[in-house]
This record gives C-alpha cells, sequence and structure tokens, in this order.
C-alpha cells in the first residue's frame, strides 16, 4: 500500500483527536463533566502533564525524544530496510503514530495533553482519542503478530 494512504490515515487520526480535544477545551471546563453513557463514561477535563496513570510526569522531553525515535524507526523501516509487516500491522503502526502525533502536538503546544474520556465503572485513568488508537493499534498489532505473522519472528539466515 503506498505511503500516501498511511500519511492520509495518521492526518485523520490527528484531525479527530485534536477536534475532540478543542471541544473539550472550549465546553467542559464552563459546563463541567457530562454524562455520555450513565454508569459507563462521561466526559471532563483533564491536563495530563504524564503518561498512563501520571507516570513520567513533566518529562516532557522523554516523551518527545521517544517520539523522534519512533519516527525514526518508522521512516526507515518503510524506506530502507522492510520487516516483513504484512499490510494491516503497517495500519495499525500507522494508528499508534497517529495517536502519538496527536499527544505530542498537545505537548509542544500545550505543556500537557488534554485527556477527557472517562469511565465510570471502574477506576481508570482519564483518556483521550489519541490515547485509544495508540492502544487498539498497539493491541492488534502485538495479536497479529504473534496470531499470524509467524514469519515475522524468523531469522534469516
Amino acid at each position: 500500500m503506498s505511503f500516501f494512504y498511511y500519511i492520509l490515515f495518521v492526518i485523520g487520526i490527528v484531525a479527530v483527536d485534536q477536534f475532540t480535544k478543542y471541544l473539550t477545551v472550549l465546553y467542559i471546563p464552563a459546563i463541567g463533566a457530562q454524562t455520555l453513557i450513565p454508569g459507563l463514561l462521561q466526559i471532563s477535563y483533564v491536563q495530563n502533564t504524564g503518561a498512563a496513570f501520571s507516570s513520567f510526569e513533566g518529562q516532557q522531553w522523554l516523551f518527545a525524544l521517544i517520539f523522534v525515535v519512533f519516527t525514526g524507526l518508522v521512516l526507515y523501516e518503510y524506506f530502507k530496510k522492510p520487516m516483513g509487516f504484512t499490510e494491516l500491522e503497517r495500519w495499525c503502526i500507522a494508528a499508534i503514530y497517529g495517536g502519538g502525533l496527536g499527544n505530542m502536538i498537545d505537548r509542544v503546544r500545550l505543556g500537557y495533553v488534554v485527556d477527557m474520556i472517562e469511565t465510570t465503572f471502574i477506576e481508570f485513568p482519564v483518556f483521550n482519542v489519541a490515547d485509544c488508537f495508540i492502544t487498539c493499534g498497539c493491541v492488534l498489532l502485538m495479536a497479529h503478530l504473534f496470531l499470524f505473522n509467524k514469519a515475522f519472528w524468523k531469522e534469516n539466515k
């Protein structure tokens, strides 16, 4: 599949992520948390300076470094040394990258990440659309690599 389509997918993820964050910042502080699905989800506004569960709080340089290294690895893999990823796995990598880029834009622009999706049925960190793409992309990528792409794990001799 053409690199162009992956780029469009990443741009779409970033656009949806940034739009939902924009709406959250615009409306939620004024009206407070809003129930989305009673007993399951609500929309609230959180400024997250760390990662999941507030780990690495205030370590913006570390997130930037990880993102730059990930960008380099993605470009190297795609253009210089293909690693045997299937098309589905490349879409998963694009989803992870798009989510990471959406959060990195917040970190550079605001100094924190805007989170808004809050579960009310369990104690879980507040998250955002970018986090959903990162998590779903990672889970699907790992599952597909382990279950269906056995060739990926074989050594070339």
